[in-house]
């Protein structure tokens, strides 16, 4: 990818049909307004990634990783959100690579490695997890896991034999009853809705999540090229499957809490309306060893909106927070 992509990558359909789906979500009006000046939209600066992709064969399938920082130090990995791909990562990457062993997976299905329905569950990521883990020879290393990458985190640490130190997620599912906003919601419950997002398309998919997700940050058009290529042609199908069978994968890791022995470190958006702040207070509760960062004023991606004192949060974690847990 060249560092500079100064044309805008969403379409005018795609910025049209974000505007839709945005005017049918009702805590759009409170995002906007809350909104610092370009926070969500996305700008032609120029954009040299510090995190360099590459693409492997692993259990049958074209998977995207990177790795990079220093290999002396303790090793993060960090596992893409959804509708984004490991690029998210660039800024708190930038922040971390002097003193980590830095590791990001695009997780099958999601950014841009290959997958398709029979990925789509917490079971089966955390499967690949562990075949990946096993491919990159990993051991004692950190999780970082927002959104869907937390579910995958949860599941791969209760149900494999893994070899993690500690855990870092939020923003994302694992508990039941869920909290959710309003798009979660119609993508759970609603056919009609799961049917319609695939006909959006990946412009508006990534365009309307970054406007509901973002107070801060300002994306470059360099990074959202690379998210509409990740759920371009066909690709949000399978996604939405996800979300069809979400309270089955929720039954995989709500009974597992208590039972959880690693140190975990929470974190949350106090204005994420995609899985309110309910659900983090409520994981701190019934999680043994678990401490909640709540970012002020900071939507569900966290890792971009606040990247600074997320970054801070990962470094004093990681050098020896999590053992005083």
């Amino acid at each position: 990818m060249s560092p500079t992509h100064m044309k805008d990558p969403t379409s005018f359909y795609g910025k049209t049909n974000a505007q839709v789906l945005l005017l049918a979500t009702p805590e759009f009006s409170d995002i906007k307004r809350l909104r610092g000046h370009g926070a969500g939209r996305s700008e032609p600066r120029v954009h040299d990634f510090a995190i360099k992709p590459e693409f492997k064969q692993i259990d049958g399938k074209s998977i995207r990783f990177a790795r990079g920082g220093n290999s002396e130090g303790a090793t993060i990995l960090m596992l893409c959100p959804l509708p984004q791909s490991i690029l998210c990562f660039d800024a708190i990457w930038r922040h971390l690579e002097a003193d980590f062993n830095l590791v990001a997976l695009d997780l099958p299905g999601f950014g841009r490695s290959e997958g398709g329905l029979e990925v789509m569950s917490f079971e089966a990521q955390s499967a690949f997890l562990e075949k990946f883990v096993a491919d990159q020879a990993l051991e004692n290393f950190h999780i970082v896991g927002p959104d869907v990458g937390m579910a995958v985190g949860l599941h791969y640490v209760m149900h494999r034999e893994h070899k993690a130190t500690s855990l870092l997620v939020g923003d994302g599912p694992g508990i039941l009853p869920t909290a959710n906003g309003s798009i979660i919601n119609k993508a759970v419950d609603s056919a009609f809705w799961r049917a319609l997002f695939p006909i959006a398309g990946a412009g508006a998919f990534v365009g309307g999540a970054y406007q509901l997700a973002c107070l801060n940050y300002v994306p470059s058009h360099a990074e959202v090229d690379d998210y509409i290529a990740s759920y371009d042609g066909g690709r949000i199908g399978p996604v939405c499957h996800w979300f069809k069978t979400y309270p089955e994968n929720l039954a995989t890791t709500d009974p597992y809490l208590e039972n959880l022995e690693l140190p975990v470190q929470l974190f949350w958006g106090d204005k994420d309306v995609f899985l309110t702040t309910d659900n983090a207070k409520r994981l701190d509760q019934r999680i043994p060893r678990s401490q909640l960062k709540i970012f002020d004023h900071c939507g569900h991606f966290s890792y971009q909106d606040k990247a600074d004192e997320f970054a801070v949060m990962v470094r004093d974690w990681v050098s020896g927070g999590y053992q005083q847990i």
